[in-house]
């Protein structure tokens, strides 16, 4: 039977990948995180996921939304923003082009400007690549990576996320669906890019409010949260308009979402910015 049997918030920093390397400064340095990423991978295993959708705020659109629908996702991805952290990452990836297709006609059908594109040398961003790494390292679930658009609203945001859960409800797939992005996105300028900018916040009033998320989505208090969603998104910088945790409330049931929300690793910082790894349970 078709449901959303996982829904999570990751993180997908660079750093990641340096902690698993032996002679880097970073080593183990986020071994609670990536922990956490193989756990949701177990769980996901154990609930026969077929589906990971991967609302990607790395993959950036300045034209409207935008779903990768291939069949197989395929490549090696070098970060031209991070070429020392993320070089030559293999992936080798089947696609849901079916369920990338129902997610755009559903959206499409509410007024939204949304493309699902079957194109070979369309490759995934790392929101993707870095969460599959861990989550799905053999391929043996589907992907299917939607784009965060800079210039768009909380609204249209919330008809994707929507408009995903209806999809997934229509459909034959067992889904999970990962919100990829920081929570406080303010990071280090050039010049104070020390060997301590990686594990280090950026901005104290920025971690003080993530803290208090944390805390909001521990005592399951979403309304408050969702309230304070539109000014956390501008005030603390938010990656991509903060458009990932946007669509996975949606997809949830916005403030009607009652369900609890597992901290599986310590809040920590990276480049300036705060990051997490939650499950939201979903029944």
């Amino acid at each position: 039977m078709s449901k959303l049997v996982l829904a999570a918030k990751v993180s997908h920093v660079p750093s990641l990948m340096l902690s698993e390397i032996s002679d880097s400064p970073l080593h183990s340095a986020r071994a609670g995180a990536v922990t956490a990423l193989r756990e949701l991978g177990r769980r996901a295993r154990i609930r026969e996921v077929t589906t990971f959708v991967v609302f990607d705020t790395h993959w950036l659109s300045n034209f409207g939304y935008h779903i990768n629908a291939n069949t197989q996702h395929r490549g090696s991805f070098t970060s031209h923003e991070a070429p020392h952290m993320i070089q030559d990452l293999r992936y080798d990836l089947p696609g849901d082009p079916a369920l990338a297709q129902a997610i755009a006609a559903e959206a499409q059908g509410h007024g939204l400007n949304v493309l699902a594109h079957q194109v070979p040398s369309l490759g995934l961003e790392y929101g993707t690549i870095v969460p599959m790494h861990y989550l799905n390292p053999d391929g043996w679930a589907k992907v299917v990576s939607i784009a965060s658009p800079l210039f768009t609203s909380i609204e249209e945001s919330r008809i994707l996320g929507e408009a995903t859960r209806r999809a997934i409800e229509a459909s034959d797939e067992r889904v999970a669906i990962l919100a990829s992005g920081s929570l406080s996105h303010r990071l280090w300028p050039n010049k104070d890019l020390g060997p301590d900018a990686w594990t280090t916040i950026a901005s104290e009033f920025n971690r003080q409010v993530d803290l208090r998320v944390l805390e909001l989505w521990q005592a399951r208090r979403y309304r408050e949260f969702t309230a304070m969603l539109p000014d956390y998104a501008v005030k603390c910088n938010g990656e991509g308009g903060m458009a990932d945790t946007v669509m996975l409330f949606a997809a949830l049931g916005w403030d009607d979402y009652t369900g609890e929300a597992e901290q599986l690793c310590d809040y920590f910082p990276s480049s300036g910015s705060g990051q997490v790894n939650v499950e939201f349970h979903v029944s």
